[in-house]
């Protein structure tokens, strides 16, 4: 199941610079709005339906968290940054951005103030070529022709002429270069969704942890003291599974793995909740299979503070979590940091997030990639 949405969007200019306002308004998208994950060429078409200047037109694939109405908000903001003017009588007319969402998904959506797929866009053809261009296996989900045989089929016969080639904002960042990221935190600080965003953003494979399938952990919250040691043995079992059969499938010298947890969380919670015998037990056969395990290129660690952490919990609303005390978590952030402080031989990245809504600011997650692209490549004896 992806966490985010895909959208596919059409930009027009015909006013002025047409290729900077292009360019201005790519931006404006993805710093603002939604994560811009390709851009189409740019094609110079003749103005349709009005006498107007010719336009050029491209195609951006979209990656967000909001909603379809959402979306469209921030659009209009978008156009209103690129000096949009709309006329009166709602004819066409010349303007510096137009930008309308073309897909959302595989949805089909006909509300009063929107429509999707985009009524107009199979004949259209400035916006059949740079969609191919962006989604070349798109299919129309209401006409359910894929989108070279709309273009086949499309009564158009203007001219559509391809001018250049722009470069999608995300190639500024470069997560994969690590290969293989894990993204760690405490309990709420949002490490599954940092890992699925990046993944789905970077064409990624995600490796998630499967906490909901342990049957200790409901009863652990209940009587601690009772389950600690058979949750921890638990987790550290299906970690290794996990890690030995998803890793893998993959080469992590090739392909790029973003995973939402690493093992030694295993160690962090069990010295919280463990006795110092179960603990001195646990940590023997921890160590004997973490040195089997692939180190990942980069360890990110998500610090959150306890008071924003408790209000993600509460928000999530897992009723396992409700009773999650303060002193539980502020337990186990110190213990991650004191373990962190001691590992030798991992590359590792500690990125305070308290102040930061990556899931739902664009502005946020963008300073979190750069945060993540600019950490130094592991030395060879890391990656051994």
């Amino acid at each position: 199941m992806k966490f985010q949405n895909s959208a596919i969007l059409s930009l027009g200019s015909n006013m002025g610079d047409r290729l900077q306002n292009l360019q201005q308004g790519i931006d404006y998208i993805h710093n603002h709005v939604a994560t811009v994950v390709n851009v189409s060429g740019i094609y110079e078409t003749p103005a349709l339906g009005f006498e107007g200047d010719a336009f050029y037109n491209c195609a951006l694939l979209v990656h967000t968290t909001k909603d379809p109405d959402a979306l469209l908000h921030g659009l209009f903001a978008a156009e209103a940054e690129g000096g949009r003017l709309r006329s009166a009588t709602g004819e066409y007319i010349s303007r510096t951005i137009d930008i309308d969402i073309i897909a959302f998904n595989d949805e089909v959506i006909n509300s009063e103030h929107l429509h999707i797929p985009h009524p107009r866009m199979q004949g259209r053809n400035f916006v059949l070529y740079p969609v191919r261009d962006v989604v070349p296996n798109w299919i129309h989900p209401v006409l359910n022709k894929n989108i070279n045989q709309l273009i086949a089929v499309s009564e158009d016969t203007s001219d559509c002429k391809w001018v250049m080639k722009l470069n999608a904002p995300l190639s500024g960042y470069s997560p994969e270069r690590f290969n293989y990221i894990a993204i760690e935190g405490n309990i709420g600080a949002g490490k599954t969704s940092l890992a699925s965003k990046i993944s789905e953003d970077f064409n990624g494979k995600l490796v998630p942890e499967r906490f909901a399938d342990n049957p200790f952990l409901p009863l652990f919250y209940e009587d601690q003291s009772r389950y600690a040691f058979s949750l921890e043995m638990s987790f550290l079992a299906d970690r290794y599974q996990q890690i030995t059969d998803d890793l893998a499938q993959f080469n992590l010298f090739s392909d790029f793995v973003v995973a939402d947890y690493h093992i030694f969380k295993s160690l962090i919670f069990s010295k919280v909740t463990l006795s110092e015998d179960e603990y001195r037990l646990y940590r023997r056969l921890f160590d004997i299979m973490y040195k089997e395990l692939p180190k990942p290129g980069l360890y990110v660690y998500l610090y959150q503070s306890t008071p924003r952490l408790l209000e993600h919990i509460k928000k999530r609303g897992r009723s396992y979590e409700q009773d999650i005390s303060a002193d539980y978590l502020e337990s186990i952030n110190r213990g991650y940091l004191d373990y962190i402080k001691s590992l030798q031989g991992l590359n590792v990245k500690v990125i305070d997030v308290t102040d930061r809504d990556f899931v739902n600011k664009q502005e946020d997650y963008l300073w979190l990639l750069g945060e993540i692209s600019s950490s130094p490549q592991p030395s060879p004896k890391e990656r051994e």
